[in-house]
């Protein structure tokens, strides 16, 4: 069943709540001040059943331009709007911004109705209806139907009705095999429920039961019950105003602006490529930088408006911006949204987000700009390509890289099949999830690679390789570990680099002692041969080698790789055939006695019980002994083998 919300739109004390109550003899001011005042400050909501048998909900906006907005949070979700105009006035002030907000979001379908028409002659109504018809030219209420109505006498009220159900049939559907998404228009609690919050379903399903996340902080939640026009329901479809209670969060936890979605659907985000219009009438020019205040779903945020293309964007015109917020929102590439002066507050433009996170732009880039550009008409393929190759340093799995893209997987996943066909897109498997990325980034990263190793190969002549870790932060650092570890395989086939256990080395790469190291090597070894069972330590041999303690390091961790020392710990090193030799007569005692101390080692030996201590404890990190009491005998894993 096609689900509907509509939406009043006008100037205050144009008799809109009055409206709603005379076709759903419902009250949607709900507040005890907008019953005194007569005035609507917050969103009121109703519902009503038409004669086609569909139940269609209403969103009931404030007029008064103090609350423009709470009437931008209710106006995201409308699929059809009622513009109320009083005969009694005509087009006023609020009736004209909430006209372009509409325009703004892209509201299609809409009516006007001219209220209070039992409080003026018939020749000044139709002198107003002609006016109405003027002002809406060039809108997207131009061929509306202009319906005159009472709330008092109910004269109008039952056409206007018919018509209602005329556009319900004709609407647009909105998609409810997409993830659940649900900007957040209002939070309260209730004794017995706990935490409720209501707004308009603008995507998917859901059940009772159903996890969920709250945007931008990220707090999981789950869905204890749902409401729908005032009734227990099991599951909520796009196109419902709906209440949610909601599990394990408080209201403190929550605000209007915030969005409930599925875990995971959605990150939030600090900056927004956006195609901006400034309205025809707006006061002035927007500068570069220019602090606004943008509304997107139910939320409010300043943020600064980066002209990318142009110095000044002028009344009427577009130009493609970088939004640079103060507070993170959680949009999806593709989402509408409104800007409004910073102060006094005046709504001056709005536009389409074409990506929801982006990289830091600077402006007049060419690059940039064509990106933008693609995004904002290409097709399916060229978004999609686009997408990948701006997002492929986070090796984004399918749902991800869809959203990213601001398309419905059904629309993408053609597209997809045919990058990888054409080898413009490649897929990396880590933990059964398909990874994507793009050909180019490949390369870019291929590039990056060989020239990090060669660097590194150059720095540190001594070292088998460049650490996988070290690369990945030096090359692609948003890519977590677990899927580089997938990725550096691929990388190094295409870079000419070989994988040596957690090292990646150019395929050619030895390491050589040359220069100061090679004559460092000569008396290292010398020394040792020298003292076998007493070596020095770290700094007793730099000092008698004249060296840093970090250059003698290298030459050591370089001689251990090659299998000449070995060190026993991290201060001493003894040369690889002592140790072996020392192994032997270990064992050798051990079979003979069953089992060695420390002096027995340190009296064959003839050393001291420092480097006994130290040859014994090795061992036992070998798995060769197991101390047991002040002795060692044969490891368990060691007698196996």
């Amino acid at each position: 069943m096609k689900h509907v919300i509509i939406g009043t739109a006008g100037h205050i004390d144009h008799g809109k709540s009055s409206l709603i109550r005379a076709i759903t003899n419902i009250n949607p001011d709900r507040l005890k001040e907008e019953k005194e005042r007569g005035i609507t400050i917050e969103l009121g909501f109703a519902y009503f059943d038409l004669p086609s048998g569909r139940r269609a909900g209403i969103v009931d906006v404030p007029g008064h331009e103090k609350f423009i907005k709470n009437m931008l949070a209710g106006a995201g979700g409308i699929d059809i709007v009622i513009l109320v105009v009083a005969a009694d006035e005509g087009v006023m002030p609020q009736t004209v911004e909430h006209l372009h907000i509409l325009s703004l979001l892209e509201t299609k379908k809409g009516i006007v109705a001219v209220t209070k028409t039992d409080m003026v002659e018939l020749d000044w109504l139709e002198l107003v209806i002609d006016d109405i018809r003027d002002r809406l030219q060039g809108t997207f209420l131009q061929d509306a139907p202009v319906i005159p109505v009472s709330s008092v006498t109910k004269e109008g009220i039952s056409e206007l009705v018919a018509k209602i159900d005329e556009l319900t049939a004709i609407v647009e559907s909105r998609d409810e095999h997409l993830p659940f998404r649900y900007p957040i228009d209002r939070v309260f609690s209730m004794t017995g429920f706990g935490t409720i919050v209501t707004g308009t379903l603008i995507a998917g399903k859901v059940r009772v039961g159903d996890k969920a996340e709250i945007y931008p902080q990220g707090i999981a939640t789950r869905i204890r019950s749902l409401q729908v026009h005032g009734q227990k329901v099991e599951e909520a479809y796009a196109g419902q105003r709906v209440a949610m209670n909601l599990a394990g969060v408080q209201v403190d936890d929550l605000q209007r602006g915030n969005v409930l979605a599925a875990p995971g659907l959605l990150r939030t985000s600090l900056m927004l490529d956006v195609r901006l219009e400034l309205l025809a009438d707006a006061p002035k020019p927007l500068d570069n930088r220019e602090r606004l205040r943008l509304y997107t779903g139910t939320s409010e945020v300043l943020c600064r408006a980066v002209l990318l293309d142009t110095d000044y964007l002028f009344p009427g015109e577009k130009a493609l911006a970088q939004l640079r917020l103060e507070e993170p929102v959680a949009v999806l590439t593709g989402d509408r949204f409104v800007v409004r002066t910073y102060s006094p507050m005046h709504t001056i433009g709005g536009g389409s987000i074409l990506d929801a996170h982006p990289k830091k732009r600077r402006r007049f880039r060419a690059d940039s700009i064509r990106e933008l550009e693609l995004r904002e008409s290409g097709g399916d393929l060229q978004i999609l390509n686009q997408t990948l190759l701006a997002h492929s340093d986070k090796l984004p799995v399918e749902e991800e890289l869809f959203r990213l893209a601001g398309r419905p997987a059904r629309e993408l996943e053609a597209a997809l099949e045919t990058l990888l066909e054409e080898d413009i897109a490649l897929n990396l498997v880590v933990d059964g999830k398909h990874h994507y990325l793009h050909t180019d980034y490949l390369q870019k990263i291929v590039e990056r690679a060989q020239q990090a190793v060669a660097t590194y190969h150059r720095r540190y002549p001594l070292r088998p390789g460049m650490p996988k870790e070290e690369l990945r932060s030096r090359i692609c650092k948003q890519i977590s570990p677990k899927p580089f570890n997938a990725l550096v395989t691929l990388l190094a086939g295409e870079a000419g680099l070989v994988l040596r256990g957690g090292v990646i080395a150019a395929h050619d790469w030895q390491v050589s002692f040359s220069g100061p190291y090679a004559r460092i090597r000569e008396k290292v070894l010398q020394r040792l041969a020298a003292a076998p069972y007493a070596p020095p330590d770290m700094e007793e041999l730099a000092n008698e080698l004249n060296e840093t303690v970090d250059r003698l390091a290298e030459v050591l961790a370089a001689l251990a790789d090659l299998g000449d020392v070995v060190r026993v710990t991290s201060e001493i090193a003894f040369a690889a055939t002592v140790v072996a030799d020392v192994q032997e007569l270990v064992l050798g005692i051990i079979r003979e006695k069953g089992s060695i101390t420390i002096a027995d080692l340190r009296d064959e030996l003839g050393t001291s019980r420092k480097y006994a201590l130290a040859l014994l404890e090795y061992l036992d990190a070998q798995k060769v002994t197991q101390r047991k009491g002040d002795s060692r005998v044969l490891h368990p894993q060691f007698q196996a083998e």
